[in-house]
């Protein structure tokens, strides 16, 4: 008896998904309150997600009674979110190029929450772009639970570095440089 419990307790720990979620330096708290509502919980929980770790910013830390059914973490700033992300099973981040490029070389499957309230937005460009090539999926906060319910991280391909001068040229291109 005492086997099959740990055996059923280790199958559970297999079943762990993670989702980790990051705004990046600035705020961006219609994400926050976007991927905490109700629909996306449920989405999420869905698809067997287990925990979540949100990254804040600048902004407001939402009620951890927010989201049941999900485990949350939640923090404002690190050093470094290189484990948060090697840990997670689901990106979902705003469409800054740092943040993007961070979980696509970490070969994390990336669903981008573009911030559609941005004047001149390069990073709609951008997210655009990688999704074009199969590299992540892009939503908006209004459509993110949609997304979550309906998206095929099956479909995204391996982002492959290695040419870097490329995603530069693409970056100043974007935001008016050439």
């Amino acid at each position: 008896m005492f086997m099959s419990v740990t055996f059923n307790k280790a199958c559970l720990i297999d079943k762990m998904k993670t989702v980790f979620v990051t705004v990046g330096t600035t705020s961006f708290d219609d994400l926050i309150g976007s991927v905490t509502s109700d629909e996306s919980v449920k989405a999420l929980i869905g698809r067997g997600y287990t925990d979540m770790v949100l990254q804040v910013g600048r902004g407001s830390v939402p009620d951890p009674d927010r989201c049941p059914g999900l485990s949350l973490q939640v923090f404002h700033y690190k050093d470094s979110i290189a484990e948060d992300m090697r840990n997670s099973d689901l990106v979902i981040s705003h469409a800054g190029a740092g943040s993007c490029l961070e979980a696509l070389r970490a070969n994390k499957a990336l669903l981008v929450v573009v911030n559609d309230k941005l004047m001149d937005n390069h990073q709609l460009e951008l997210a655009k772009q990688l999704q074009d090539d199969s590299h992540l999926i892009y939503c908006t906060c209004s459509t993110l639970s949609q997304t979550l319910r309906d998206m095929d991280l099956s479909a995204l391909t391996t982002y492959v570095p290695g040419q870097p001068q490329n995603f530069a040229n693409f970056l100043d291109k974007a935001v008016g440089l050439v």
